[in-house]
């Protein structure tokens, strides 16, 4: 007889806690009033997007990159992202007295790319369309004896992300459902892993925009599909498919995906801009997006939200709210 193991537990992310304490920051809960009226329940911001580097994922870059043994950091870290993790592998890598090698998309943003560069990271750029990111690291990694650190498909990384979920918890109690970006799956699997060892009747509800529904997918067919990569506002979002052993998680926990169209996610950001005073990328925008539009369905009475990140320029920002500088 054989017993399967979970990739992911309790226990791991209040491991992860310790870790990160003192290091990331322990970012604000909101509430609006005016949000809780126009949705019909109490709904509490964990606003992730005053994280490290503006997003959550120093969490799990952090926690990962802090594991490794003093012959690894020696030798440097490498890693693939649109932006949000490059930032915190760049940061995380500062931080612990190594070096980063970053491989990024020609078209991130380009906000994104400075910021990287600025915490010390050398970039590789490629064709996010027709180049294979994992590929490229890789091959980078073997030539120069680099770790590689995935943005989302490694248990320490998710580990790292589920400690929003676990603070956001700790703060204001139980919860009967969270909302959370999807798009490697990371963020949720930590966050669910949280929340439902918690509070096991806790609904876990994770968002994607239209355009990348490959979580969705997946989750309905029962294995991992793959989609074309979407073309979204969400660049954060923009997967053609789930990680493996986040997959395994979220198969298990994840109760339901809504979907954002793009324009909702403009609403969202510019409600946050507007009504709560924060500034939010499009892709930590889409629960918000969910909740605003409808798409989460009828909700209970205490709502949690991950707003992910507040990566965005200045002008990107105008532009996609439709006004100027």
């Amino acid at each position: 007889m054989t017993t399967s193991t979970p990739p992911l537990t309790l226990d791991d992310i209040r491991d992860a806690a310790v870790r990160l304490k003192g290091v990331a920051h322990r970012t604000p809960v909101l509430r609006s009033r005016t949000l809780d009226a126009l949705v019909g329940a109490e709904v509490f911001l964990k606003c992730e997007n005053f994280q490290r580097v503006g997003a959550f994922k120093f969490r799990g870059a952090y926690n990962a990159a802090s594991r490794l043994s003093s012959e690894q950091l020696a030798r440097g870290i490498a890693a693939y992202s649109s932006g949000n993790h490059a930032q915190a592998v760049a940061l995380a890598a500062r931080e612990l007295g190594t070096t980063a090698v970053i491989v990024m998309p020609e078209d991130a943003p380009p906000s994104k790319r400075q910021a990287t560069e600025g915490y010390g990271a050398e970039i590789v750029t490629y064709d996010r369309y027709t180049g294979d990111r994992v590929a490229i690291a890789e091959a980078l990694a073997a030539e120069r004896g680099l770790t590689v650190i995935p943005p989302y498909d490694h248990p320490h990384v998710m580990a790292g992300q589920g400690t929003a979920a676990l603070e956001l918890l700790e703060e204001v109690g139980e919860l009967d459902a969270l909302l959370t970006p999807v798009g490697g799956g990371g963020l949720i699997a930590g966050c669910g892993t949280a929340a439902k060892g918690l509070y096991p009747d806790l609904r876990l509800i994770g968002v994607e925009p239209e355009a990348g529904d490959d979580t969705k997918q997946s989750l309905e067919a029962g294995q991992r599909i793959e989609i074309p990569v979407p073309k979204t506002i969400a660049d954060g979002q923009a997967l053609h498919t789930p990680g493996e052993l986040t997959f395994s998680v979220n198969r298990r926990l994840v109760d339901d995906i809504a979907l954002v169209s793009d324009d909702e996610i403009r609403e969202a950001m510019r409600f946050a801009f507007e009504r709560l005073k924060i500034v939010v990328e499009p892709s930590g925008a889409t629960p918000l997006a969910a909740l605003l539009s409808g798409r989460a369905g009828a909700l209970p009475r205490r709502v949690g939200v991950i707003v992910s990140g507040g990566n965005v320029s200045a002008d990107r920002f105008a532009r996609l709210c439709g006004g100027t500088i």
